[in-house]
């Protein structure tokens, strides 16, 4: 079994850089085996040919859907299915996801099971900083990560160094959409009910 963590986003503007913070907080963290984590930033291609060689990628990105600034959510993406997310760096996961049908000759699910762990921005302008918001949600996203991996591998990872807090970031709260967080009808179906094992 092999999991891959993600970090996509643009350190260039702004919030859209959570995805890389998150993945280079993650590289420092002790890990099983098995489970290998990149700073992708903006090289949608160069994921896209990535995630053919995984069973599970946990993508991390900014993602834009309405709740408050630092509102964390954990999706379950599925090739061929409408954007659910719209970034600033104009690769979004979905993107990426139906890419890897056409670099991998068309073969179906050549993916494996792809998760989103994304966060709400405050704002994508120009700049290197994340907002107050976005950067208390980095540790809580660390530990969501490292709860997705245990679930995928069913082991326990050792405490990563800087991720204290609760998930979600402000207030604590995330939103649902796999087994890790809450359920919510709004999001992406878990594994367990939409038979994905």
């Amino acid at each position: 079994m092999k999991v891959l963590v993600a970090g996509v986003g643009n350190v260039f503007l702004s919030d859209d850089g959570f995805g890389v913070e998150v993945a280079r907080r993650l590289a420092r963290c002790a890990l099983p085996d098995g489970v290998d984590v990149g700073d992708f930033g903006i090289r949608g291609i160069h994921l896209a040919y990535e995630l053919s060689g995984y069973d599970t990628t946990i993508l991390v990105d900014s993602a834009p859907r309405g709740g408050p600034p630092g509102t964390l959510y954990a999706l379950e993406l599925e090739e061929g299915e409408p954007g659910t997310v719209l970034d600033a760096h104009g690769m979004t996961p979905d993107t990426v996801l139906n890419l890897v049908s056409l670099v991998s000759g068309g073969e179906p699910g050549a993916a494996g099971r792809v998760l989103l762990v994304g966060c709400e921005p405050a704002g994508v302008e120009p700049g290197m900083e994340l907002s107050e918001a976005v950067s208390a949600a980095v540790g809580p996203a660390v530990e969501l990560v490292r709860k997705l991996i245990e679930e995928e591998l069913d082991v326990e990872t050792p405490d990563p160094a800087g991720a204290a807090g609760r998930p979600g970031g402000p207030g604590g709260a995330v939103a649902a959409g796999h087994q890790a967080v809450s359920e919510d009808p709004g999001d992406v179906t878990p594994a367990e009910r939409s038979g994905r094992a």
